[in-house]
């Protein structure tokens, strides 16, 4: 090849580059403005979130000592240990809580020990459990309510 036709090629390839360039960032802009019209920038959803009625806040946190039971396998070598957190809702539900405080850790002591570990080694199998504790420790209340039952500790050997 002739030095002129490789100097052509040079600028026909520098050119092809440029128009390249130039096409991928007009591209690049258009897609940042439409990702800006979909998803508004953090100061705008702060604005929109402060504008929207207030999430309900948690209700008013019982703390229960931990529970050792013996599940129900065969032979009986596995134990559980928890320990759970309520939440209740509901005026002087704490002092009612207190007040019948052993009816509600009999409620739970008649619950985990008929549990087997491949009732509650998953998690919906402690899902299942916190809401069998919820209904059971309900039935005893009159005034409130406990709407959660949080696991602080959960360990099964």
């Amino acid at each position: 090849m002739s030095n002129k036709l490789m100097v052509i090629l040079v600028i026909i390839s520098l050119i092809f580059m440029c128009f390249m360039g130039g096409g991928l960032y007009l591209m690049w802009n258009k897609i940042a403005s439409l990702d800006q019209t979909i998803n508004p920038p953090p100061e705008d959803v702060e604005e929109e979130a402060e504008e929207e009625e207030p999430v309900d806040e948690m209700g008013e946190i019982f703390a229960l000592d931990t529970f050792i039971v013996n599940l129900s396998d065969n032979g009986g070598k596995r134990f559980l240990r928890v320990t759970m957190d309520l939440e209740l809702k509901g005026e002087d539900i704490p002092q009612e809580i207190e007040k019948r405080l052993s009816q509600v850790r009999d409620a739970i002591f008649t619950i985990l020990p008929t549990k087997k570990f491949e009732d509650i080694h998953s998690v919906q199998g402690k899902i299942a459990l916190r809401n069998e504790i919820m209904t059971s420790i309900n039935g005893i209340l009159q005034k409130g309510e406990v709407v959660n039952v949080f696991f602080t500790e959960f360990v099964i050997q």
